[in-house]
């Protein structure tokens, strides 16, 4: 049994939050002592997602600035009192407060960093990631979520010594074709959508680089050539007021063209109520949204970023287009209106998630890392 320290920025709606809940709480069913740390309380809606039986602590730093101090000092003092086998940081902001608190508890413990960007967009984002480097380089092991990914940072200077390649990974029975009969009719009906809508959904926090307005600009165009295309948005966030005056420019009726759920718990029966799925971002390592709709049984349009081509074979179990091409995106979202032609490939989709990306194989290759890693740094040194 290991004893770990799970650190988030936050537990906000997000990637690589709910990819941290996960793990943890999958470690903590197969018996392993959990213990989860975010540093900023942000919109906590992942807190109640946590699962992590006796013994397991869910503590919030309450940092805020980007360094703080009392918050850091916090930190320190828990880690010592839990003293934990290894600690598990997602992305570098985790990461830099991981290192520091480990350091101020005076413990050797083993730090794995998993990484969730690809790229890095903005002179800004270049910058801090100069300073997020010196603390990269002090993680005992770096987790890469693809091989497109750990590519794009080994060519531009990282060590490839401590890198490991783990791909996310869904749970195929929550995410399964039950959700695709009674209760996908029900919400259409809820949702205003007819049998014949051709409903294109996308499962994304509203952010710049998730790309929402070129989906609206890709089913005004469908809509114009007389595809009866709607849009379904799985979620809420700041770019919601850029996205409703981009529909209406366009002419598009907000909640009947453009539908917003704002932020869901639940997204299976929203993702069952599309016929297709789409990822339209600019940046994006290996899609946790774009896995869930393919173990759904539904075929993804998925901008060729991060490590869409490692989950999809596009014209088999999904469609890419070149990252900002609104009309290949259009044409691709075009091609899957054909009801026969979209449930072939998402047949195939499932078929695909099934074999390589279940949550069951990313938990095994995780629990074997940190038993491995962490065996290593108890074992006894010879004198």
């Amino acid at each position: 049994m290991l004893r770990l320290i799970f650190v988030t920025g936050t537990l906000s709606h997000g990637g690589a939050e709910r990819h941290a809940v996960t793990v943890m709480n999958r470690l903590t069913d197969r018996g392993h002592e959990c213990h989860a740390v975010y540093i900023k309380n942000d919109r906590p809606d992942q807190l109640g997602r946590l699962r992590l039986h006796a013994g397991g602590t869910v503590r919030c730093l309450n940092a805020t600035r980007y360094l703080d101090l009392d918050a850091l000092t916090d930190f320190s003092r828990h880690v010592a009192r839990v003293k934990p086998a290894g600690i598990v940081a997602a992305n570098p902001y985790a990461l830099m407060y991981s290192v520091l608190a480990a350091r101020g508890a005076g413990l050797q413990i083993p730090v794995v960093f998993t990484f969730h960007s690809t790229r890095i967009l903005g002179i800004k984002e270049q910058l801090k990631m100069l300073l997020d480097r010196l603390f990269i380089c002090a993680a005992d092991r770096i987790v890469f979520v693809c091989e497109n990914q750990k590519r794009y940072w080994v060519n531009r200077g990282m060590s490839p010594r401590r890198t490991q390649v783990i791909h996310n990974g869904v749970d195929t029975d929550q995410f399964s074709e039950k959700w695709n009969s009674e209760p996908r009719a029900n919400l259409r009906r809820a949702l205003g959508f007819s049998a014949r809508d051709y409903v294109v959904g996308i499962s994304a926090v509203l952010r710049p680089e998730k790309n929402h307005v070129q989906l609206v600009d890709a089913i005004a165009t469908l809509r114009s050539a007389g595809i009866p295309a709607r849009a379904l948005m799985i979620g809420d966030g700041p770019m919601r007021p850029v996205i409703e005056a981009r529909a209406k420019a366009c002419g598009l009726t907000l909640q009947r063209d453009i539908v917003i759920t704002g932020f869901q718990e639940q997204v299976c029966p929203y993702i069952a109520a599309c016929d297709a799925m789409a990822l339209c971002s600019l940046t994006e390592a290996f899609s946790m949204a774009a896995l869930e709709a393919m173990a759904l049984c539904k075929p993804v349009v998925h901008s060729d970023v991060g490590g869409a081509a490692e989950m999809i074979l596009s014209g088999k179990n999904g469609l890419l287009f070149p990252v900002g091409d609104t009309n290949a995106f259009v044409d691709k979202l075009a091609t899957l209106a054909d009801r026969g032609v979209s449930r072939r490939m998402g047949t195939n989709a499932r078929k695909t998630v099934e074999a390589l990306f279940s949550e069951r194989s990313m938990v095994d290759r995780y629990e074997q890392l940190l038993l491995d890693l962490c065996r290593v740094r108890l074992a006894p040194r010879p004198h």
